[in-house]
């Protein structure tokens, strides 16, 4: 086991993860920038590095300054989250040069999987299904006219390096698809500095479905269910829960251990999400994420295994404890990412928490690393926490998940709670009958109100 484990993050996922070394009585360090010197997970850890100022360029990104933290801590080990530099492979060679571990998969696998068209090229090699679409980059317009052709529109014009929604166009018609490739383009260069784009066959009201898996690299691998993640506002999810409200035992089954046999074979390492897009009961790959999620939560309640414990132990070279007949799904879950963001608008609203008070009670966890007092800095990603609730069944856990929003309290700042709330007596939410474009239309046809 390691001695002393760095946390390359911030926020509540720094947290979790502190909290999950102190469990396996390893020493933390934190690193933070000048704006986060107040941060919950800086005051807990046995010992703490400033890496620079707000900016995530000059800090939470700095490899130097990161590799500079461990040298002076004695750090034999870097977690890095998710976000920042948690699927940047060079950051996990570096670290291997300098004799420190990366809890996180090989970098060959994070290098695959950062590439969309590698992902979908080696996902198809390993028998996973996939969207149909162009089995590379698409180099012009009249390569990208002759794919749509092959599998119809309307398409989806991706970025081979994005994430997140960005350098991504939909085009409905032969017409629109050299506006889409040239916006595409432009976006992906912008964005990640790389402007190869790729075509898929767009869906037009799929599900979003990821299915968890854990290996520890030496060929033991399985997964642990799925998420639905389908409830989502620009590529962003929103709610998550397990297992789906649209799947049975049978297709549920099927895609996981078609996901577990193909860690297996690739001798995966750590933790990691195969993402499907799931329409009339076909599930088609998008992409891989090679860490920590945010919404990994869920799977936590319903199998009961700490995921980041697992984490740790094998990237310091721990076998897997168990195997796929011990994984057993339990009752329901729910995620609620809760940001700070007005609920209508959605505008940023970092500031001062002057009061905070979240739910308690059975089934009930909050993933969050603000406090009362606490300010929300206005240089990150807007999240204030995240609200778990647990049921022995879905309705028991929609209820209860009722109860937990109508108690959660966070005043000074602007939140989705009152979005959620909306959401949870939704009668479509309720009976799970909903799809990735689902929230964005809701949110045009209807106002959401405290």
């Amino acid at each position: 086991m390691f001695e002393k484990i760095l946390i390359a993050n911030r926020g509540e996922i720094a947290l979790r993860i502190l909290r999950a070394a102190k469990e396996l009585g390893v020493a933390t360090v934190a690193v933070h920038s000048t704006a986060d010197a107040d941060a919950m997970h800086v005051k807990l850890a046995d010992e703490s590095v400033c890496i620079g100022p707000p900016s995530a360029t000059d800090s939470y990104l700095n490899i130097p300054a990161l590799i500079s933290a461990c040298e002076i801590t004695g750090a034999d080990a870097v977690h890095p989250g998710y976000g920042f530099l948690s699927e940047n492979a060079r950051f996990a060679e570096v670290l291997e040069d300098h004799n420190i571990a990366f809890i996180g998969p090989k970098p060959e696998h994070i290098r695959i999987m950062g590439d969309k068209i590698e992902a979908k090229k080696t996902a198809r090699r390993l028998g996973i299904p996939c969207v149909p679409g162009s089995d590379g980059g698409i180099t012009d317009d009249d390569e990208a006219m002759r794919v749509a052709n092959d599998i119809g529109y309307p398409v989806l014009v991706k970025a081979a390096a994005g994430g997140g929604g960005r350098g991504m166009k939909v085009a409905r018609t032969q017409a629109d698809l050299s506006n889409a490739l040239s916006s595409a383009r432009q976006e992906a260069k912008s964005a990640f500095g790389d402007d190869a784009v790729y075509l898929e066959k767009y869906l037009e009201k799929p599900r979003h479905i990821e299915i968890q898996v854990i290996g520890d690299g030496r060929g033991n691998a399985v997964h642990l269910g799925e998420r639905d993640c389908s409830l989502q506002r620009r590529h962003q999810k929103v709610w998550e829960e397990g297992p789906s409200p649209a799947l049975n035992l049978e297709q549920r089954e099927k895609i996981g251990m078609t996901v577990a046999k193909a860690m297996q074979d690739l001798k995966y390492l750590g933790v990691g999400t195969v993402e499907f897009l799931y329409e009339n009961d076909e599930f088609y790959f998008i992409e891989m994420n090679t860490r920590i999620q945010v919404e990994h939560p869920v799977t936590e309640m319903i199998t009961g295994i700490d995921l980041v414990n697992e984490q740790i132990k094998v990237a310091a070279g721990g076998i897997l404890p168990f195997t796929q007949a011990d994984i057993k799904i339990d009752g329901h879950a729910i995620e609620c990412r809760v940001n700070a963001e007005h609920p209508t608008n959605f505008r940023p609203s970092p500031g001062l928490i002057t009061y905070f008070h979240p739910p308690g009670g059975l089934g009930v966890r909050v993933d969050s690393a603000v406090y009362q007092g606490y300010r929300i800095p206005p240089h990150y990603d807007s999240l204030v926490g995240k609200l778990i609730v647990h049921g022995r069944n879905r309705t028991e856990c929609l209820m209860r998940l009722r109860r937990s929003l109508d108690e959660f309290v966070v005043d000074g700042i602007d939140t989705t709670l009152p979005l959620f709330r909306t959401l949870v007596r939704n009668q479509d939410v309720l009976n799970g009958d909903y799809d990735i474009h689902w929230l964005e239309n809701f949110l045009k046809d209807s106002a959401v109100s405290e």
